[in-house]
């Protein structure tokens, strides 16, 4: 594959202050305190039910000399998030800004993705574990962060600069060999990938735990936080969530709307949340089902088309 470049509409927010680690760890799901400056995680905000309010990934930089997090949330969350951390910010010395008007986000991905930011940027780029940064500058003397970050399931980084730099950005990684991509075309490749997308595979009702990659962004370890107690107990009563979120793999090129139900024999077992047409053939879809049907290569039926279980994702 091509090394392909996609614009995206994050959010991005900056937590700052000496208490800052503190007041985001009271809030959300993984251990800021672990985080070690260049480094980042995932996490989830939740409601004290554990449902799943907001998602994030957390980077600590140094921002104006001070240690700080820079929270990037998925496309139009950010004012969200930032109202929900502001009704819990009572007297820590933190202070939050949402700097999302500021910023132009692209994300690069592909197998020769990192050749080709290192001729964006004209010098080699360190190797970064996932979810690491560091600053970098375009050829054109712009500054720009770039994240170690594979949503779509090959290398990838995100690149971030400044808003008014947004064409020189693209100008560079176009430059360097890559090709820009369409919205259409990003959403098949986290869809293949078994990414899970806001707004479609799942959102405020939906119990944190189920949701695709949430193991990742869960600390057990951790002092307490808001939700904190329904997924202990989801782990040390049941033993695992009620639903998982999977992967459906079926021959025929039918690809079903979200919501469609999963049948196993005549129970209802399930649902779609996100679809598409395989470039190898047939179609993939993604979505939640009961914890028991779970298992890889059960064969259910969706929309009376028959499909199996290709890949478990939480």
């Amino acid at each position: 594959m091509t090394p392909t470049f996609f614009r995206r509409d994050d959010g991005h927010l900056v937590v700052s202050g000496p208490e800052a680690p503190m007041f985001l760890g009271n809030l959300g799901t993984n251990d800021f305190n672990a985080v070690p400056l260049g480094g980042g995680c995932p996490t989830f905000f939740c409601s004290p039910q554990a449902k799943a309010l907001h998602f994030a990934t957390a980077y600590h930089v140094l921002h104006e000399g001070q240690h700080a997090f820079w929270l990037t949330t998925p496309p139009t969350r950010g004012a969200a998030l930032l109202k929900h951390l502001d009704r819990y910010l009572i007297s820590e010395a933190v202070e939050l800004c949402d700097i999302t008007a500021q910023r132009a986000t692209f994300h690069l991905t592909g197998d020769a993705a990192k050749s080709i930011l290192e001729r964006a940027i004209q010098q080699p780029l360190p190797e970064l574990q996932l979810h690491h940064h560091c600053e970098c500058r375009l050829s054109s003397g712009e500054s720009v962060s770039i994240r170690s970050e594979s949503p779509l399931g090959r290398p990838g980084f995100d690149i971030v600069g400044s808003s008014t730099a947004a064409e020189e950005i693209e100008a560079a990684l176009t430059t360097a060999g890559a090709m820009r991509g369409t919205a259409e075309q990003y959403d098949v490749l986290r869809i293949l990938a078994g990414t899970p997308e806001h707004g479609r595979d799942y959102d405020e009702t939906r119990f944190v735990m189920e949701v695709g990659g949430a193991v990742d962004a869960v600390s057990y370890t951790k002092g307490c936080y808001l939700g904190q107690e329904p997924i202990v107990m989801s782990r040390d009563r049941a033993g695992h969530a009620p639903r998982s979120f999977v992967m459906w793999k079926s021959d025929t090129g039918t690809v079903p709307p979200p919501g469609t139900k999963v049948l196993h024999g005549t129970d209802d077992v399930g649902l779609v949340t996100s679809a598409c047409l395989h470039p190898d053939g047939g179609a993939v879809a993604l979505g939640y089902i009961r914890w028991k049907h779970r298992e890889v290569g059960t064969d259910v039926s969706i929309d009376g088309v028959p499909a199996r279980i290709v890949r478990t994702l939480s």
